[in-house]
């Protein structure tokens, strides 16, 4: 009988379609916000006063947050610099994957239609020995998981 374990959450890879990045803008530290809420409206029934019907909406996704050691000449800073210093908002795919001890995904989220709207460098400080954190914030439409 085999004996499942859980898949760890560090081992992990993030691609941009649509940008040619180089093998080092796959890594990062972290990646928050996949999440999706269901919003739902409340309806009052008339003569019905125990409850309210909750009936589904639509679905919220919050933003997506990539944090890494800061880069130099990466194009995914460049395309987050072209939104933030132009105004000239690209939206790319972006897919995260979660990969296994044989750096194979498990499982996938293809990000649909993502943009930055925050970009930010972590505080320099003389008293500490840290790495400089890059934080990129995107917006996105939706994400679909791919098994």
């Amino acid at each position: 009988m085999a004996t499942y374990y859980p898949p760890v959450g560090f081992h992990f890879s993030v691609e941009f379609t649509g940008l040619s990045t180089g093998e080092k803008d796959y890594h990062f530290q972290s990646v928050s916000g996949l999440t999706v809420d269901i919003e739902t409206e409340e309806v009052t029934e008339g003569g019905e006063n125990r409850f309210k019907h909750k009936i589904p909406v639509r679905t919220k996704y919050p933003n997506l947050v990539l944090k890494r050691g800061l880069l130099v000449n990466s194009e995914v800073v460049n395309w987050c610099k072209k939104a933030v210093e132009n105004f000239d908002f690209e939206p790319i795919d972006l897919i995260v994957k979660l990969l296994n001890e044989k750096h194979e995904p498990l499982i996938s989220w293809n990000i649909v239609h993502a943009y930055p709207i925050k970009w930010s460098i972590g505080d320099f400080n003389a008293e500490e020995s840290k790495v400089v954190i890059e934080t990129i914030e995107l917006v996105y439409n939706y994400y679909n998981t791919i098994t």
